[in-house]
């Protein structure tokens, strides 16, 4: 600071060349790198320019250049995170050229937009157009105006290079992951008017539920922003849709939080989708399912575009759509109960009678997952290919969960189901798996990990199980897994084989599925422990586990043993969970193979889920080369087995 409180000046230009002894036209040129001057003067003339400190004027510089290298993106909404990623983008590789980004944002204002735009451009050498509300009309006319411009999320006009998603092929995505769910009544949640996108994904809904003629689409308007999601809700509630298909993730997102306020479980009641995929849909209560949009790389893509088409490079200007991908998270899940039942049981004179399974089950892949399939004949009615269990590889949960292959959703011939994945009780179980709470200090359970004299602690401690080669054998009865368990540091741990093989039983109208499993000690000896061998008495928790879904009466039967207290810590040969949900009831029966005799850790009062414990009072090790074995067999039902015929079942099915 100077006597008088005021800053000392910048250096100017001016000094560097007095200094240097050259004119201010060479340091302006040496400055702006360019290649005319002599290597000496140059050097020189960067000495000084360091000794001094000094910067050349940004604003000089765009004068004397003819451009600003500031390129401006305008948004409609920057508290969306998808418009944020593609901001992201955009400036990252803008930077890389040594440009700067302007951001203008329109909050959704459509008429305000093309002024907005105008005067982004007059500052900046170029614009994205990033999801544009302006009318059809208005947009045409404004790009010619303020070239050079790129467009995102609008429909080319084979001029202006237009970046753009296949919404087509995404909406169709969804709705046929819901259909396969069971669902047939979809509610979409439509986003503004205004929104190009919305448009898009409202007529990819209609032409996907018209080519399905048991599928219903309802529409109900609510916008962009997580309070209209929450706004929704109990206009959703009323529709009684059986799965949400929002306009975006931050829709999802609103209604995810007040169904929760109203007890709501998601998917138990309702499931619900998003679209984008943005940062926090993996970490939504639950976890959002959702099409992922590569944000990033669509505005990397929108800063190579503008950057070709301002060069005067030859640009395509309509390239290929982006095709999202979805991604299958814990907010959707198979129809609820009541609702399949309700639609099943509608009285149809012509077909009486109960499932019955006609064929063999066979496994088939269905893209990244195994669908168990079979065909199910209901009375008279003609035998219809119905999927019976779904193998996931389960590379899409979240760490904390332990990742893991599973299976989900199991059904009954009458398609009830009998699992439950992240439920809000437990989100860390899925459905059917091989789940242990510790080997070597690994958590392959999730959630917290019980420590002696703390109690249930949450630690970095979790490993995964990674599906390296599923394959199925010659008529598809049996699907083979070749599983790799990795450490907390993702080091290779032990090595899984694993087999599910199923069969029909036609006199008792169920079928049968088989789970054997081999962890093999390739990497070094092994200790399998549970919360009971660290002091949690009764909770010996961990190996095959079953998480079965709730009901309006549920009763665990064993060898000559009734109720939860009873089975729990006993060594039955097999249990049975005799479950009835409205006017149906189920029967899953689950035997431990031939040559085991583990103690069943089972739970009925606060979920439904059980399984034979691997370490249930003491720590089990495996040396180094050696194998551990484990099996189950499950027997599914459409009615309530009696403990002689759950015993008699329990004999024949390792047969």
């Amino acid at each position: 600071m100077t006597q008088n409180g005021w800053a000392r000046t910048a250096p100017t230009i001016a000094e560097v060349a007095r200094i240097a002894g050259v004119s201010r036209a060479t340091v302006s040129r040496v400055m702006n790198g360019r290649t005319t001057v002599d290597a000496e003067l140059a050097s020189r003339v960067r000495e000084v320019a360091d000794q001094l400190h000094y910067r050349p004027s940004n604003v000089a510089r765009s004068l004397s250049l003819g451009r600003t290298e500031t390129v401006a993106v305008v948004v409609p909404d920057l508290a969306n995170p998808m418009f944020q990623q593609v901001l992201r983008g955009v400036a990252s590789a803008a930077s890389e050229s040594g440009y700067r980004v302007l951001v203008a944002d329109t909050a959704e204002d459509s008429v305000d937009e093309e002024k907005v735009a105008l005067d982004a451009r007059l500052r900046c050498d170029a614009v994205v157009l990033v999801s544009p509300r302006m009318p059809e009309p208005t947009l045409r006319a404004l790009l010619p105006e303020i070239e050079p411009v790129v467009v995102v999320n609008r429909a080319p006009d084979g001029t202006t290079p237009t970046l753009g998603i296949d919404y087509a092929d995404g909406i169709e995505q969804i709705v046929d992951h819901l259909a396969r769910l069971g669902h047939r009544h979809l509610l979409y949640l439509a986003g503004p008017t205004s929104s190009a996108s919305h448009s898009a994904r409202l007529e990819a809904l209609r032409v996907a539920a018209a080519r399905r003629e048991d599928l219903r689409l309802s529409e109900m308007p609510a916008g962009s922003s997580v309070d209209s999601g929450y706004a929704a809700a109990q206009d959703v509630l009323a529709s009684r849709a059986t799965a949400v298909v929002a306009y975006n993730d931050l829709v999802a997102f609103g209604l995810l939080a007040r169904l929760n306020e109203l007890g709501v479980a998601v998917p138990g009641d309702l499931s619900i989708t998003g679209f984008d995929d943005i940062e926090l849909a993996r970490y939504a209560t639950p976890s959002l399912t959702t099409a992922t949009v590569p944000q990033v790389e669509l505005g990397r893509l929108a800063w190579e575009h503008l950057r070709r088409s301002a060069a005067g490079d030859d640009v395509d200007p309509t390239p290929p759509l982006i095709r999202p991908l979805l991604a299958v998270r814990a907010s959707t899940g198979p129809v609820p109960p009541a609702v399949r039942l309700r639609r099943r049981t509608q009285p149809v004179t012509d077909r009486p009678g109960e499932p019955h399974v006609q064929s063999a089950p066979r496994w088939t892949t269905d893209g990244r997952a195994h669908v168990l399939s079979a065909t199910v004949r209901t009375g008279a009615r003609p035998g219809a290919a119905t999927p019976l269990a779904r193998y996931e590889p389960g590379d899409t949960i979240p760490p904390v969960h332990s990742p893991r292959p599973f299976l989900h959703p199991v059904h009954t011939a009458a398609g009830t189901a009998l699992t439950q994945t992240s439920p809000v009780d437990h989100r860390h179980h899925y459905g059917v798996s091989v789940a242990v709470p510790v080997v070597n200090g690994t958590s392959y359970w999730g959630g917290r990990t019980f420590l002696r004299d703390e109690g249930p602690t949450l630690l970095p401690n979790h490993g995964r199980q990674v599906s390296t080669g599923v394959r199925l054998d010659d008529d598809g009865s049996t699907l083979v897994d070749d599983v790799l368990w990795r450490d907390e540091r993702d080091r290779p741990l032990l090595r899984e084989d694993r087999r599910l093989s199923a069969r029909a039983l036609p006199d008792e109208r169920g079928w049968a599925l088989r789970w054997t499993t081999e962890l093999r000690a390739e990497h070094g000896d092994l200790r399998i422990e549970s919360p009971a061998t660290n002091g949690r008495p009764g909770a010996g928790y961990g190996g095959l586990f079953w998480r079965l879904p709730s009901a309006d009466l549920t009763t665990v039967l064993g060898e000559g043993l009734v109720g939860e207290e009873a089975v729990h810590g006993s060594r039955s040969p097999w249990l049975a969970f005799v479950q009835r949900r409205e006017a149906r009831t189920t029967t899953l029966l689950l035997v431990q193979g031939a040559d085991e005799a583990r103690p069943w850790f089972v739970r009925v009062a606060e979920y439904v889920g059980a399984g034979p414990a691997l370490a249930w009072d003491a720590p089990v090790a495996v040396p180094a080369g050696d194998v551990l074995r484990a099996g189950l067999a499950a027997v599914v039902v459409d009615r309530a087995l009696t403990q002689d015929e759950a015993a008699a079942l329990a004999a024949e099915v390792w047969a």
